[in-house]
Formats: C-alpha cells, sequence, structure tokens
C-alpha cells in the first residue's frame, strides 16, 4: 500500500519526540517522494495555552526539581491503564481546549493514517474518534523502552514498541497481542546505512589507536556534563572523549572555556545533524538514557554508561537497558571512572556489552515503523472497500 497522506502528531517537550516523527517523515518519502506528510505539534498548533501551561510546567519541573517529577510519574504508573483519574482528568482539559482545531485540520487534510509520537495526542485523538470524526488508523510509537499508562487508550489500532521484551509488558497492561509491533524507536533511515569506521574516525579527526568515548546529554545537553567532562578527562584513561552540547550553547561556551586546562583529548560539538555518523564512529557512550538516544546509541553498537537519569522515563530506561547487558547505570564521578577504566581495560566486557547493545538496536526501526503504518492503511482500505 502506498502511504500518500499521512498526519503525524507529535509534542515539543524535549527533542526525541519530533526526531522520531521526523524519522518516520524521511521513511515515508524516500518510499514515496510525492506523499504528503506533515508533522503537527499539537500543543502549538491546536492550543498555545496548553504549549505555555503544561509544557512549560512540565519542562521546568524536570529542570528544577525532578524528584517530584519522577514522583509524579510513579503515580500515574500505579493508576488503572485506561482509566486512571489524572489521565481522564488531563485528557478531558485537552480535548475542550485542543479538540476542535484539531478535528478541523484533520477533516481538511483527509489523511490515511494519523501516528503519535506523544501520548497525550492519543487522548485527543480517541475523543474525536468516540464521535466519529476519526475513522483512519491510529499508530502510536512509543519513545522509550517501557509502557506508561498514559500511552494506553483501546482504540489505539497498533503500538510500535522500543524492544521484543516490552511485548509482555504491553500485554499485562492490557493491549492484544495482535496490535503491538516490535518495531524500534523509529530513528533517522540513516543509521541503517553501512558506514566506513576507520573513514568516519578521519573524518572526525579521531586518534584511530585511542578508544572514543561519545558524552551527551540528549538533544536540549541537559545533565552535569560539564563535570563528567571534567571528570573523565582528568582521570588519565586511554581514550579520547568526544562532546555533544546540543541545542545547550551556554554549556558548549563552557567546555571551550575548559578545554585548555584539561589534561586528556577532548573534542567539543554543539547541535549536530550526522550523529549517526559520529556514533558509529566511537566505542562507548556517557549520557543519559533518552528514549532516542538511547535508541540511536543501541542501533550504533554503542555501549552506555547512564548518568543523573531523569527520574520517570529516563530511569525505565536505564533499567531495562542494564537488565539486557547493554548499559550500566552509574552512581557519581567516582563510579563512572572505575566503571569506565574497568570497561576499557576488560576486553570480553567490551565485547559483551556491544553485542548485548546490538541485539537491542533497530538500525531499520523507521522502516518497520512504516512497513506497520502501510499495513493497517492497506486493511482499512480493503475494509472500506468490502462495506461500500
Amino acid at each position: 500500500m502506498i502511504l500518500k497522506k499521512v498526519l503525524v502528531l507529535s509534542v515539543s517537550a524535549g527533542d526525541g519526540h519530533m526526531r522520531a516523527a521526523a524519522a518516520i517523515k524521511e521513511e515515508i518519502l524516500q518510499r514515496n517522494p510525492d506523499a504528503e506528510v506533515i508533522i503537527l505539534d499539537t500543543f502549538r498548533y491546536a492550543s498555545p495555552l496548553i504549549e505555555k501551561v503544561v509544557l512549560g510546567t512540565y519542562m521546568e519541573i524536570i529542570k528544577m526539581s525532578p524528584v517530584i517529577y519522577g514522583y509524579l510519574y510513579r503515580q500515574a504508573e500505579k493508576e488503572k491503564p485506561f482509566s486512571g483519574f489524572a489521565k481522564q482528568e488531563f485528557n478531558r482539559i485537552l480535548n475542550r481546549l485542543a479538540a476542535p482545531k484539531l478535528i478541523s485540520f484533520i477533516e481538511q487534510m483527509q489523511p490515511q493514517a494519523i501516528v503519535c509520537t506523544h501520548p497525550f495526542p492519543l487522548g485527543i485523538l480517541t475523543h474525536l474518534r468516540a464521535k466519529g470524526k476519526c475513522p483512519m488508523p491510529m499508530i502510536a510509537a512509543i519513545t522509550d523502552f517501557t509502557v506508561h499508562p498514559f500511552w494506553l487508550f483501546h482504540d489505539v489500532d497498533c503500538y510500535l514498541v522500543a524492544a521484543e521484551p516490552l511485548v509482555k509488558s504491553f500485554v499485562d497492561h492490557g493491549i492484544e497481542a495482535v496490535r503491538i509491533k516490535a518495531t524500534g524507536i523509529p530513528i533517522d533511515p540513516r543509521f541503517a546505512v553501512p558506514k566506513d569506521r576507520h573513514l568516519l574516525r578521519q573524518q572526525w579527526n579521531l586518534a584511530s589507536e585511542l578508544p572514543a568515548i561519545l558524552i551527551m546529554g540528549g538533544g536540549l545537553g541537559m545533565g552535569p556534563l560539564g563535570e563528567v567532562v571534567k571528570e573523565l578527562a582528568s582521570a588519565g584513561l586511554p581514550c579520547q572523549l568526544v562532546v555533544v552540547c546540543g541545542r545547550n550553547e551556554a554549556l558548549r561556551t563552557k567546555l571551550l572555556k575548559m578545554l585548555p586546562g584539561l589534561p586528556g583529548r577532548v573534542k567539543v560539538w554543539g547541535y549536530i545533524h550526522n550523529i549517526h555518523d559520529l556514533m558509529a564512529a566511537c566505542d562507548l557512550m556517557v549520557g543519559k538514557a533518552g528514549g532516542l538516544t538511547s535508541s540511536e546509541a543501541m542501533a550504533s553498537g554503542l555501549p552506555m554508561f547512564i548518568t543523573d537519569p531523569i527520574p520517570g522515563q529516563e530511569e525505565r530506561n536505564a533499567e531495562f537497558l542494564e537488565g539486557m547487558g547493554a548499559a550500566r547505570l552509574v552512581r557519581g564521578y567516582k563510579d563512572l571512572i572505575q566503571q569506565v577504566k574497568n570497561y576499557l581495560n576488560n576486553p570480553s566486557l567490551q565485547k559483551s556489552m556491544t553485542e548485548a547493545a546490538r541485539a537491542i538496536g533497530r538500525p531499520k526501526s523507521a522502516a518497520a515503523a512504516v512497513s506497520a503504518i502501510e499495513e493497517l492503511v492497506k486493511k482499512n482500505s480493503q475494509s472500506l472497500h468490502s462495506i461500500n
């Protein structure tokens, strides 16, 4: 089934949800350059008030009091998946403020399918479907290595999940197995392109004889990256550091000023658009456990040493990846240095963690996601044809 019109609903909370949306769009356009694929930043389009109040509050809580955010996240986990009070009230407010404008957009575009890379738009879509306003397939592309009740709705036609072991978790939460596809979190299709590691290391000006440690804080450059870089660079480890600050220009400026006083070999970058190449050139990653970043690392066969995960979904991502043997959760700078030292001196550990990462990794996740969307659209078209 050729996809001609697809609507992707996301929310610009952090960076990963929109990157997943972009990966799906890119894959669809690779298959059909004439397709109309629209990514809608749902709150920004439908209700600037929601964007300002909800997302503003969300980001401030994460920055100022992650412990409170973690508590709220875990409380929401304990509620009934389909009928928790907080979920019901939140969706009631969303529907009241955002649904009218979204209805108009959907009716005008008439997409073959609607894909959500953030849970909040799903609540609006299920409300619309109950009113007969959303007959096309609804797909939820989960952007973490976990399941959370805010993602779960009876009316969602297909769930795209991060890894095969997570299918059971969704079934346990009341989702039929037939509606769950372990495609992987959708990432840039360029991760699936074969790469010349030796050539990439030359292009990034990396020393061929030294292991390269990639240090990242996601697209927003969050976390204590400055302290991590300082501690690792000063530890006398036989490695080189590559730091990606994302859109955090203040952090990049701070690190560039620090460089002359650091004894180790360190390179500092801002936001880069070819992270797929840089990950392929590195040997180990130190940073946060955001769903998209973790998925990209796994697709690159890059083991992770996770520092300061945000309480909530990042903790769950860390637990999953560590349980699968592809990551280690570090506690403090001394532990980080000791664990990195142990990793660099232990070839068998390097081998086992790299293999575990590759086993989880889904470099072709965007292709798998789009194939699942095509299948749903085809079934929906056949069903409509049989009715008519």
